[in-house]
């Protein structure tokens, strides 16, 4: 009995390494905005179908690109504080056992998506593993300080995943969605790149404060967050959202305005780490008032 227990124990924390290697705190965003996505995307109820087949299919996918970063990256996770607890780095797994774990959860995904959504989404969504995996983690990311920027576009696509998984389309709506977390993702992951400039100095990765300092860093998180207010007052423009949105947007930005206005005049690290804290709440925040002033309206 105690052998079958710690054989058990043994299996458990394995997956939990192989769970990890998955970036799930990331990845649940990514499955959250690509859910709302599916929700925007028709007046009244999602087809069940659509709703369990897609955000499965879309998070093994998202879970297979994220591994690729952790097995690409694993040298430079080593070094690095914020990473080096990573299944990799502390040889929990091996480099094999990962590019096995990846392809296995990644061809599961996109062959649901193909089977049991529709072959648009599947597409669509390997087009965003090749976006992140491939251009962004091998090639932007060791090359340009605008890797955030350029990278970011794979970063947005999951809201587009999720309303083509609805509908086998994509309209402006979708591509509004994508032009928000598009726009979010600069100052957001600049803001951590901020706080973190010395450990990405000492891997060598080109990083905007690393490469350009912190005051220009900082004028260049402020600058996006103008963009991104603007590009989210576009829903309410456009009449794709409501007062409701209006005014959840609004209060949202003021807060994400006085953060970026704060770490351009008075800059400090913990500021920077409270910005970036906040740009998680924000995405999630804005994305549910869409959701429910959509519902309201309609």
């Amino acid at each position: 009995m105690m052998a079958t227990n710690l054989a058990w124990q043994q299996t458990a924390s394995r997956m939990q390494e192989f769970y990890r290697l998955t970036k799930p705190r990331v990845v649940s965003l990514i499955v959250f905005t690509a859910f709302i996505g599916m929700f925007l995307a028709v007046p009244g109820a999602v087809p069940l179908n659509a709703l369990i087949f897609g955000t499965l299919g879309i998070a093994l996918v998202a879970g297979a690109a994220a591994a690729v970063n952790c097995l690409v990256e694993q040298k430079f996770d080593a070094i690095m504080a914020r990473t080096r607890g990573r299944p990799l780095p502390r040889g929990k797994v091996t480099s094999p056992e990962t590019l096995f774990f990846l392809a296995l959860i990644g061809g599961s995904g996109l062959l649901i998506l193909h089977q049991l959504v529709n072959p648009l989404t599947m597409w669509l969504t390997l087009g965003t593993f090749v976006g992140y995996a491939i251009i962004y983690t091998i090639i932007l990311k060791p090359m340009t300080p605008q890797n955030i920027v350029i990278g970011g576009a794979s970063g947005a696509m999951p809201p587009v995943l999720g309303w083509a998984a609805v509908t086998g389309e994509v309209t402006s709506d979708a591509l509004l969605l994508f032009l928000i977390i598009f726009a979010w993702t600069p100052p957001h992951f600049w803001a951590l790149a901020l706080y973190r400039k010395l450990e990405y100095a000492k891997v060598g990765m080109p990083m905007l404060p690393v490469t350009h300092g912190d005051k220009f860093t900082r004028l260049h998180v402020l600058l996006y967050t103008l963009i991104l207010i603007a590009v989210t007052l576009m829903p309410y423009a456009t009449q794709m959202s409501g007062l409701i949105y209006l005014i959840g947007a609004v209060i949202l930005d003021a807060v994400f305005l006085y953060y970026a206005v704060k770490i351009y005049l008075d800059y400090s690290d913990q500021l920077a780490r409270k910005a970036f804290r906040y740009s998680i709440f924000y995405l999630a925040a804005l994305f549910t008032v869409l959701l429910v002033d959509h519902y309201i309206r309609f």
